[in-house]
């Protein structure tokens, strides 16, 4: 049998090549039965010029990876990434496509990324039509002119490959082209741009145009210059700065368009019209736009529609038309019928309104719906309950959701994985989820955030039946009750824990966490016992505002070898801080505040060099500032407040945290001078310096900061004192405030100037020093001041006239000083009619204070009724009043006890005081008439001038 079919094989192949010799000659035959009769090499090989050229490419190429080492040999069509005609052998692609994203794995993608510089050679690929560089590294370098030559292509993707620069309009002369991917990289800090679209027109069968993040600011006719492109399917034009999107087009010939991609520009203007033409619109993405206006009826034209995005506009109104239009939508080519196709919906970070209306339900082949960050309210309709195919459901943000939850609305929402409802703080309205204690749901979730919904006041059970869960938020749910012992083993692949602001109590029971959970946040309950830092991989851990008591784990280092932030402020901790939490080597957030820990800190704590945020006020720390310190170069943020540091604050504290930008040492024992290094911390927001023993002057540079902020991935918080208040501002705040305290120390000398550069102060404070001099004219330079506190110092001279342009200052203290003058009245300070904001310096005078200026006593007015006459504030003319002292003097001179005495004795001496006395009355009334006249004159005189 084996025989009889080797033999017949043997004959087979005789016959085809007799075959091939009556079809070809002699000739042919040898040239054909030469590959086939050599033992090495395949039958065909590319051509010597192409390898030659693929060679000269990878020549200039940086591989760092590797990827090009099977670039050798003699036949370049086994090479990786080349393709060849099966029958020409010809090179027709080449696939260089960076194997890993930065999205999964950025160590390894950047380690294979391609760079250097784009060989000219690639021209002798004269039937290239695949050619794709995406992903890779050209470090910024031009997209090379001549790639516009490669005439055959119809494949071109040099999509995230940080090229920049214009992009060259020779790519036009690629006539065959259908796919053109050209998208930039975002976070590339120079991207392409294009100066004119004009070229595209050369792409008459160019089905995919991607150029995302390209700038196109130059170019505001971009729609006419797209709409040449009749074969155009889908169209990427994200974030390319697109300002002008127009309201009206006279024709479309990009009919056959599917998708469409204008996220991300800044067109700030209706939806227009137009849009709705575009009937074989599968997604269409507005989203980051500003749009204003409401989303057109026509929309619910759009029945091929699958996804709709426009989240983050300024769009207004109510869905309710726009999904009963698309309820009523079917699309007859669908394999399941007459179904309306939509499947996701992200109408998040606009200001609709209204509710979500029943027709809701009717999107029977809805897989995502995203109103997040809305001002919608009512009740959410229980035919929500009726779309099968929803995986994702998000409800979240500044909607006011109102009523109860049941059952029914989730009876057949099989498919979700991700259910978040949430409401804000402040609504008025309630939202409850009330289900039976033994409710099994119909679903398996991955992701639960329930914010400020009611869900307490028992601990739901049927958390405990979804063990695909991977993050678990409860927030302000009204739970009264104790964490369940079970629930960690029920939901044993949770990441990320967030059951802060309830009432939970109790002790929390010991737990495993995955090996992948690095988020648990129980803060703001009323959790006791010891604390739960259970060996793990967390990378953060928030307990504040529990009630835990006892002190730090001794062996927190060993416990925690991954934790990133730590926030066990506002407990009743009390102890040390262990010596091990210098093991801690990812540490960069330490919050301990408002406890009672007390002691030095440990000198492990100089290992921590990567701290960026830490946290230990209101406890009963002592020791002075530690050298180690200067190993925090990363520092953001220092409060020190509330304990018994002492010591002299070394220099050293403005030179090794350049990136400082809050600074609390407020109510310790801190003496000696403020050093001047302190201003090189250009950072600066919060300087709070307060109730120490600081002495000396002012550092004159103090006001050469900027502006600059970051924030943390928890919430960082800061009690300072405002307004004659103490307030709890948390990190958004923070970021934007301006703060300065050095009240309640020695300090002396005058008031820098530089400190009036510090336009962005919302609040100074100087009080309870001995500073001397005058508060600085360009005062008013400070146009953000809301609080401002100079009380109890040594100050003297003229309130500032800039200090009444002060538009948002509320607070205002300059008592127990040296001021003199009028009190300015202009503006701001009419409002703060408050005598004691002056009190204590008794050469002011002026309103609010009774004390009547003296300029303001002899200063000439015109009457109320509008006449020439003359009158001080009681109405009287001044002429009489100075009679009036005139008068007193000479009664008191003539009343003189001697005179008076002998008068009373003497009858010649009396006679001749009358005689005398007649003679003075005389001449009294002629000085009178005369001081009359003169004054006349003088107010005739200011009246013409």
């Amino acid at each position: 049998m084996v025989i009889s079919s080797h033999i017949f094989m043997s004959t087979l192949h005789h016959l085809i090549l007799i075959f091939f010799i009556s079809l070809l000659g002699t000739s042919s035959y040898l040239q054909l039965i030469k590959p086939i009769s050599c033992t090495k090499g395949p039958i065909f090989k590319c051509s010597e010029v192409e390898k030659a050229a693929l060679l000269g490419f990878k020549y200039n190429l940086t591989d760092p990876s590797g990827r090009l080492s099977s670039w050798v040999g003699e036949d370049c069509c086994n090479w990786l990434g080349v393709g060849c005609d099966n029958s020409t052998r010809n090179v027709v692609k080449l696939d260089l496509r960076n194997p890993f994203s930065w999205f999964d794995d950025f160590d390894q993608y950047n380690k294979s990324c391609l760079g250097g510089k784009i060989n000219s050679s690639l021209l002798d690929l004269k039937h290239l039509s695949y050619f794709d560089l995406s992903l890779n590294n050209f470090n910024g370098t031009n997209i090379p002119k001549f790639l516009g030559s490669l005439e055959n292509l119809r494949y071109f993707n040099l999509s995230f490959s940080m090229f920049s620069g214009v992009i060259p309009p020779h790519l036009g002369n690629l006539s065959r082209l259908q796919y053109l991917d050209l998208n930039s990289n975002g976070f590339y800090p120079t991207l392409n741009q294009v100066e004119s679209l004009e070229w595209v027109v050369g792409f008459p069968s160019l089905k995919y145009l991607g150029m995302d993040y390209v700038n196109l600011e130059k170019v505001p006719d971009w729609l006419h210059a797209i709409n040449v492109l009749p074969s155009l399917r889908e169209l990427h034009l994200a974030s390319c700065g697109l300002i002008s999107l127009p309201s009206s087009i006279s024709s479309i010939n990009f009919t056959l368009l599917s998708v469409l991609d204008l996220s991300g520009n800044d067109f700030s203007t209706s939806i227009p019209q137009w849009l709705s033409h575009l009937t074989n619109l599968r997604s269409l993405n507005l989203g980051g736009n500003n749009l204003i206006g409401k989303i057109p009826n026509s929309f619910a034209n759009l029945c091929n529609l699958q996804a709709l995005h426009l989240s983050v506009n300024n769009i207004n109104g109510e869905i309710t038309e726009f999904v009963d239009g698309l309820s009523q939508c079917s699309n007859s080519s669908s394999e399941d019928g007459n179904l309306p196709s939509m499947q996701e919906i992200d109408l998040s970070g606009n200001q609709l309104n209204g509710t979500i209306p029943e027709s809701i339900g009717k999107l029977s082949m809805l897989v995502s719906l995203n109103l997040d960050d809305n001002q919608m309210s009512g009740t959410i309709p229980e035919s929500i309950g009726k779309l099968s195919m929803l995986v994702s459901l998000n409800l979240e943000g500044k909607n006011s959701w109102e009523g109860v939850l049941t059952e029914s609305h989730f009876q057949n929402l099989t498919r979700l994985k991700s259910l978040s409802l949430s409401m804000e703080v402040s609504a008025k309205a309630t939202l409850v989820l009330n289900v039976k204690h033994d409710w099994v749901p119909p679903f398996k979730l991955r992701e639960i955030g329930l914010t400020n919904v009611r869900i307490g006041p028992m601990f739901p059970a049927w958390i405990k039946t979804q063990n695909e869960l991977k993050s678990l938020w409860l927030i302000n749910a009204d739970i009264l009750d104790t964490i369940p012992h079970g629930l960690w083993k029920s939901c044993p692949n949770v990441v990320t824990w967030n059951l802060s602001r309830n009432k939970l109590c109790g002790q929390v029971p010991y737990f495993q966490f995955h090996p992948s959970s690095f988020y648990i946040d129980l803060s703001y309950n009323k959790l006791e016992g010891p604390l739960p830092l259970f060996h793990s991989n967390l990378s953060y851990i928030i307990l504040r505002n529990n009630m835990f008591s006892e002190p730090i784990p001794k062996n927190i280092g060993q416990l925690l070898p991954t934790l990133y932030a730590l926030d066990l402020s506002s407990n009743s901790i009390s102890g040390e801080i262990p010596h091990s939490i210098g093991m801690l080597k990812e540490l960069r957030i330490l919050f301990l505040g408002n406890n009672s820990l007390s002691r030095k800190l440990p000198h492990s704590m100089r290992n921590l060099s990567s701290l960026k945020e830490l946290l230990l006020p209101q406890n009963h720390l002592e020791g002075e500032l530690p050298f180690f310190f200067k190993n925090y170069r990363s520092l953001t943020s220092l409060d020190l407040g509330g304990n018994k540091f002492s010591g002299k604050l070394p220099a050293w504290i403005g030179e090794s945290s350049p990136h400082l930008m809050r600074l609390s040492l407020r109510s310790n024992l801190f003496h000696g001078n403020i050093p001047q290094q302190l201003c090189l911390l250009s950072n600066l927001h919060v300087l709070d310096l307060a109730h120490n023993n600081f002495s000396g002057a002012i550092p004159q540079c103090l006001g050469n900061y900027s502006d600059v902020g970051s924030g943390g991935f928890i919430n960082e918080q800061m009690l300072l004192v405002s307004k004659g208040r103490e307030y709890i501002y948390d990190e958004q705040i923070l970021l934007l405030v301006h703060f300065i305290d050095l009240s309640s120390n020695n300090l002396s000398g005058e008031i820098p100037v530089n400190i009036t550069n510090l336009v962005d102060l919302v609040s100074l404070n100087l009080s309870m020093n001995h500073l001397v001099g005058r508060i600085p004219k360009e005062i008013g330079n400070l146009q953000n001041l809301e609080t401002l506190d100079l009380s109890m110092n040594e100050l003297y001279g003229p309130i500032p006239e800039s200090l009444s342009s002060l538009t948002f200052l509320s607070h205002l203290n300059l008592s127990f000083n040296k001021l003199s003058g009028k009190i300015p009245n202009g503006n701001q300070l009419r409002t703060l009619n408050d005598a004691s904001i002056y009190k204590g310096n008794s050469l002011l005078c002026g309103p609010p204070l009774s004390t009547k200026c003296l300029e303001d006593e002899t200063k000439p007015r015109v009457t109320p009724n509008g006449g020439n006459g003359v009158a001080n504030e009681n109405g009287r003319a001044s002429i009489e009043s100075f009679s009036f002292y005139i008068s007193m003097t000479a009664g008191f001179i003539v009343g003189f006890w001697r005179v008076c005495g002998t008068l009373i004795i003497k009858t010649s001496w009396r006679q001749a005081y009358f005689r005398g006395f007649d003679n003075l009355k005389d001449k009294i009334i002629v000085f009178a008439v005369m001081v009359k006249i003169v004054r006349l004159l003088r107010k005739a005189k200011w009246e013409r001038s």
